[in-house]
């Protein structure tokens, strides 16, 4: 019948899809119920990567974003911003546009590349140059279905380009659907901003504010400026823009009065420092007698400060969403890393979500009510910490005076449930 041809190109479309972007292995659509526990193990990676209630079901939430029009690349890590991944050797690129669409003017085509490449060259030390015959270190290409490289397009809407890693050969080569309408349909310069980062060595991004994020959103040249997911990932490959090297945070002046941060977090030998939808990693070498307490007279900070003397910093920012948190998370209130289970605590409002560090994921079935989980705290922990063998967690309350003004209250428990609670 009708109906059932229709479920069996759905189910065909689903899966198609997952191997794709999840790289989903064996399933095939006429052996689908065979396979439901790795189809439902991939589902919930792809839903857990868009911020999606996460229950391995195709429900309809999951649906919609599936049929959103798309980057042709992959959404695992098959590569990324990190040390050792990907990059280019020479700070100045190449490229070549082997051919154009009909749908624009080259006029047109040569702008919106330019525009699109001045994005990533004005944010990292990099030069790139069109030339119009030879070798060139990126080759572009309009092309329909299949077209040489083993990844055929799939017509209108769907996939819309994509592009390779750099390297040789095909590498940082970069190839846009023609069966795409790009001038009332897609806009080029959009679509080839987002393509030319992969073609400069980064991966996609779980932040939706990114131009790296996978899916279509029209962005205008003209007045379009690279978030800083973007600014950080292309400058962790290739410097700042100054520089000429990777981006090396300095340490903050202690007592600076504009200095403030959502969270702190120890993780072994490394602190991060967490502020809205970012946080920077420090690794520092010390010992327990080069850390002494100092005091702080700066207006509105608190009296005690600590500082790590002759330590050893250097520094790198990441997105929170690499973590797998929801695009619903905005900021971390605090987080605590305990080492004997080798779990990470993330808080946020009233909730909670607890990260694996050896598997290097978040654990499923969360987030969880703080409130109900952990009996005595209350709904919201401002800070968390561990000392001694025990988790203490830090709320801070504002009480109100006669004057006007407010004392700030600071409860601390920890996991033994033992309560003091002190007046700064």
């Amino acid at each position: 019948s009708s109906l059932k041809s229709f479920q069996r190109l759905f189910i065909a479309w689903y899966i198609a899809y997952l191997k794709m972007f999840y790289n989903l292995t064996e399933a095939r659509p006429g052996r689908a119920k065979r396979h439901t526990p790795e189809l439902e193990r991939k589902t919930k990676e792809m839903q857990s990567f868009f911020g999606l209630e996460v229950t391995g079901q195709l429900n309809p939430q999951t649906i919609k974003v599936m049929k959103i029009p798309r980057c042709g690349v992959p959404d695992v890590e098959n590569y990324h911003f990190y040390p050792g991944k990907p990059k280019w050797r020479n700070r100045t690129i190449t490229y070549r546009i082997a051919k154009y669409t009909p749908d624009l003017s080259p006029e047109e085509v040569e702008r919106s590349f330019h525009m699109a490449f001045k994005i990533w060259s004005d944010a990292a030390p990099l030069k790139l140059v069109k030339i119009d015959k030879g070798e060139a270190d990126i080759l572009i290409d309009f092309a329909s279905r299949t077209h040489g490289d083993f990844f055929p397009f799939d017509g209108p809407r769907g996939v819309l380009a994509h592009a390779f890693e750099p390297g040789e050969d095909i590498g940082g080569d970069t190839h846009f659907d023609e069966d795409e309408i790009w001038t009332m349909g897609y806009n080029l310069f959009t679509v080839a901003a987002h393509e030319f980062g992969h073609a400069l060595g980064l991966s996609h991004s779980r932040d939706p504010t990114a131009l790296m994020y996978p899916t279509y959103k029209y962005y205008n040249s003209g007045a379009y400026t690279l978030p800083r997911d973007d600014v950080l990932g292309i400058q962790a490959l290739y410097g700042t823009k100054n520089a000429g090297r990777p981006e090396v945070l300095t340490v903050p002046t202690k007592c600076d009065p504009t200095l403030s941060f959502d969270a702190v977090a120890g993780f072994g030998n490394e602190i991060a420092f967490f502020k809205n939808r970012s946080f920077e990693m420090y690794f520092f070498f010390t010992t327990r007698q080069h850390i002494q307490k100092k005091l702080c007279t700066g207006a509105g900070v608190s009296p005690k400060y600590w500082i790590l003397e002759q330590a050893t910093m250097k520094s790198y920012a990441r997105s929170i969403y690499d973590f797998g948190f929801p695009t619903t998370v905005k900021q971390i209130d605090a987080a605590v890393y305990v080492k004997e289970t080798g779990k990470t605590f993330f808080f946020t409002g009233d909730l909670y979500y607890r990260y694996d560090e050896r598997l290097n994921k978040m654990d499923s079935g969360y987030p969880r009510s703080i409130q109900n989980d952990w009996p005595g705290i209350g709904s919201k922990v401002d800070a968390a910490f561990e000392l001694a063998g025990e988790t203490h967690f830090i709320h801070f309350k504002k009480m109100p005076l006669a004057n006007g003004k407010n004392i700030h209250t600071l409860q601390s428990l920890c996991l033994g449930f033992k309560h003091r609670t002190l007046e700064q």
